[in-house]
């Protein structure tokens, strides 16, 4: 599920050319080294070694060489998709260790600097820092992305604009990067505002119908201002060559239970717009609760209709509404786990407990963002 290499045509989608509600799910990991828990390169030896291998269509490079990619297959349900992303963990960790390394997830390594990382020798990410330069450089970033197949490519855009109005709770959930190069930032999630330096992100612009997104992508392309679709980074995004909705917004998260729990909960709420209607959330109104949810997480207050609502509210009324979808596609119990996020705490806050546990030290919040 990485992204293209050649230029995809987007009327050559694949909306419909398989089950409804299939999900695929995508983890960015952090290489470490095992004893000073700096981010230490290997994405090059990790890809090599396992080539061959029965995960070596799982794994993938991305932009850093201490930064690799892990993703499942599709798999028919939630419920499968957790038994994968467990295995997948698990191979991921012994591939790491036969290499000497430790693996991380989290949003952002908590006290990593960019400029001594090497970017990975790919064409395509040479030609994105040409274009985007600093942007790009310093993009030392971690997430987690969840797709969901849908049948119809116009369906695809109405679950686009609806799901829209609930970036912040996912925001909030996941949030696991409240530290940038040594200290803490003040935000629950501060790799929204690292990532907002590319163009064509953050939450996406609302489309009338297929038709009309697939005019303003032809455009784009023809002007040279991007090779494909692929190029769109938005939050929530039709993928038309995979045929479904990518949610893109989270963080990478610590533990496999919330990484599951959080693909239950895009895989309901994409069953639930799916030929509905949803809210008309305004572009400033999804922006805002976007950025209340980075900065303070579960904590936040958003806006809406009838006012100030604390995000926590939101997610168990969302979570309430889910319900009967949930229990349509089989991962009710999956989708339990985000009670447990609210109640434990999301990953942000289980940083900024070690840090001060710690006598603030940022080196044993990358002890506890190690996993395995």
């Amino acid at each position: 599920m990485s992204e293209l290499a050649a230029a995809f045509d987007v009327r050559d989608h694949r909306f419909g050319a398989g089950a409804d509600y299939t999900v695929g799910v995508e983890e960015e990991y952090m290489l470490l080294d095992p004893e000073t828990f700096d981010l230490a390169p290997g994405a090059e030896r990790i890809l090599a070694a396992g080539a061959d291998g029965p995960f070596g269509g799982n794994v993938a490079p991305e932009l850093f060489e201490s930064l690799v990619e892990f993703h499942t297959g599709v798999c028919a349900s939630v419920a499968d998709a957790a038994t994968e992303l467990r295995g997948l963990r698990d191979h991921a960790l012994g591939a790491a260790a036969a290499q000497g390394l430790r693996l991380g997830s989290a949003g952002t390594h908590p006290f990593g600097l960019f400029e001594r990382e090497r970017i990975m020798q790919r064409d395509r990410y040479e030609a994105l820092v040409d274009e985007l330069q600093y942007a790009v450089r310093r993009e030392l970033i971690y997430g987690l992305h969840v797709h969901v197949a849908v049948a119809d490519p116009d369906r695809a855009i109405g679950v686009v604009n609806a799901v829209r109005d609930h970036l912040c709770e996912l925001v909030a959930l996941s949030a696991n990067s409240p530290f940038w190069r040594g200290a803490p930032t003040g935000f629950a999630s501060c790799r929204h505002m690292i990532f907002s330096a590319f163009p064509r992100s953050g939450p996406p612009p609302v489309f009338r119908n297929f038709e009309q997104y697939a005019r303003v992508i032809d455009e784009l392309v023809s002007a040279g201002c991007i090779e494909d679709y692929t190029r769109t980074w938005w939050d929530i995004r039709p993928h038309p060559r995979l045929g479904t909705v990518e949610v893109r917004v989270m963080d990478a998260v610590s533990r496999v239970e919330d990484a599951i729990a959080l693909t239950a909960y895009v895989q309901a709420l994409v069953a639930r717009y799916d030929g509905a209607s949803g809210p008309a959330a305004h572009p400033v109104i999804a922006d805002e609760n976007k950025w209340r949810a980075a900065r303070y997480g579960l904590e936040a207050t958003v806006a809406g209709a009838s006012g100030a609502l604390p995000v926590r509210e939101r997610i168990e009324r969302t979570l309430r509404e889910l319900a009967p979808f949930a229990r349509n596609l089989g991962c009710e119990r999956e989708l339990a786990g985000v009670e447990t996020i609210l109640r434990e705490g999301n990953g942000a806050q289980r940083q900024l407990r070690a840090y001060a546990a710690a006598g603030d030290d940022p080196r044993a919040v990358a002890r506890a963002v190690a996993i395995g």
